[in-house]
This record gives C-alpha cells, sequence and structure tokens, in this order.
C-alpha cells in the first residue's frame, strides 16, 4: 500500500471520527437564545408573526413586549424598518398591510396610560 493511500485513508477517517463526535456525541445545543441574535431577514419574519398575532389578539402592549425582545431600537423604529425590508424584498401586500396597522398603532403607543391590572 503506498503512502498516499494510508494518508488519504488517515484524513477520511479523522474527517468521519470528527463529524461523529460534532453530530452525535456531543453536538452543539442552543439554549436561552434572544431573538435579537436573529439575522435581519429572520427579525423580519418576527416582526410579521407579531403583526399577525396581534391581529388575532387586539393586545398593543403584548406586541410591544413582543417587539421590545428584538433589542434596544423602539418598536416603532424597528417596525418601520422591516416595513422597509418588506417593501424591498416584495413581500406580499396582506403581510405589508399587517405591518402598517402595527406600525401605526405602535406609533400612538403611550404605555403610561394603560391601568396596571390587579
Amino acid at each position: 500500500m503506498s503512502r498516499w493511500i494510508k494518508f488519504l485513508i488517515a484524513i477520511g477517517l479523522g474527517a468521519a471520527g470528527g463529524l461523529l463526535y460534532g453530530w452525535v456525541i456531543n453536538p452543539v445545543e442552543y439554549v436561552d437564545i434572544a431573538p435579537d441574535s436573529l439575522r435581519q431577514d429572520y427579525k423580519a419574519d418576527y416582526v410579521l408573526m407579531v403583526a399577525e398575532a396581534y391581529q388575532v389578539e387586539d393586545d398593543l402592549s403584548l406586541a410591544v413586549r413582543r417587539l421590545a425582545l428584538l433589542g434596544d431600537t423602539p418598536p416603532s423604529e424597528l417596525v418601520g424598518a422591516v416595513m422597509n425590508y418588506a417593501v424591498e424584498h416584495e413581500y406580499p401586500d396582506s403581510d405589508l398591510a399587517l405591518l402598517q396597522a402595527l406600525s401605526l398603532d405602535v406609533q400612538a403607543y403611550h404605555p403610561q396610560s394603560e391601568v396596571p391590572a390587579p
């Protein structure tokens, strides 16, 4: 057996062992990852899901709390940025209407005016 064949076998066994260890024996487990670590396209999908939930639930304070999970950006700016992203990437008109409705309500949202539940 030549040296090249032994070398290729060793490389193949090492790669197979590494994949086995990384995928089966000790795979990476993500725990408690915050939504603010998402890519921009996934953040846009998240905001769209919040808009869809808001349409059904009609609870603006809950929608704002869900949007707050995406970081320190004010919710009105966040929804506006996602609307721009949605227009650039040609989201359907129904999705744009949901985002527009959420944007208008979030801009008019004043958390001080809410009365806390007893």
